[in-house]
């Protein structure tokens, strides 16, 4: 599948999620009207992990997709898209520090530690809400989001969804855990 040592895609991989990012791409243009494919693929073939990153990120069925341009870095920003939070990143606690802190029925991983083992980031509050106002998205799931480091200290983390035609955010304790809870990531390529 990958090497993993050097976090790189075998070219029939490659080929893969560029053809599945494309057909996304160009199926949801409201997202990224200003961009133009061919650019985004010459910086996704000179970027050999930033490619593993957007397969991982698939392969959890996160559905990844560029959802703005940074001028100021030349870099497209792709989110995770999936209408529900991604089925492949549900039921973990917030991150490693909870996850070596909970005695009994341990998670099989934390949102924190397999973001940073797929080299992408957790969306911020702000992130979800600019994911939020291109459709719909944890209508009946809530994703972990980056959470202030003062309200971490404190034994907390912050989560989010969509209900009642609003975007809320809470909070819950970083060693819980749901079924119906999982995380979104952001890259940069």
């Amino acid at each position: 599948m990958t090497k993993a040592s050097k976090k790189e895609l075998t070219p029939k991989l490659s080929e893969e999620i560029l053809s599945k990012l494309k057909a996304r791409f160009e199926q949801n243009k409201n997202r990224h009207e200003d961009v133009e494919w061919a650019k985004v693929q010459m910086k996704l073939e000179a970027s050999p992990e930033k490619l593993w990153s957007l397969y991982q990120m698939e392969e959890t069925n996160g559905e990844p997709d560029i959802v703005g341009y940074d001028s100021k870095t030349n870099e497209y920003i792709f989110y995770d898209c999936s209408k529900e939070s991604p089925k492949g990143r549900r039921s973990f606690c917030y991150d490693n520090e909870a996850l070596e802190a909970r005695k009994e029925h341990k998670p099989k991983n934390s949102a924190a530690g397999m973001a940073e083992e797929m080299r992408i980031e957790l969306l911020s509050e702000e992130q979800y809400h600019e994911l939020q106002q291109l459709g719909e998205f944890d209508t009946k799931t809530s994703s972990w989001l980056k959470t202030p480091a003062d309200i971490r200290k404190l034994g907390g983390a912050i989560f989010g969804d969509f209900r009642f035609n609003t975007v809320f955010v809470y909070h819950n304790g970083v060693e819980s855990y749901y079924s119906g809870r999982g995380f979104r990531g952001a890259l940069r390529v």
